[in-house]
């Protein structure tokens, strides 16, 4: 099941360069992970600095 981006997002940027296949795009006030492109390899989980990706 691919990741998702809570309300504790706080539009940092930081997942959006750790996702290897460019599922993440800054979508209204927050980012936003495709969940069709994403391929739920937690990078951008632990590139979170506020915990706000987490298992779909």
């Amino acid at each position: 099941m691919a990741r998702v981006i809570s309300d504790a997002c706080v539009a940092c940027g930081a997942c959006e360069s750790t996702c290897p296949v460019g599922a993440i795009s800054m979508g209204d006030g927050r980012f936003e992970i495709d969940q069709d492109s994403c391929i739920d390899c937690g990078a951008c989980e632990g590139g979170c600095p506020v915990g706000a990706i987490s298992e779909g």
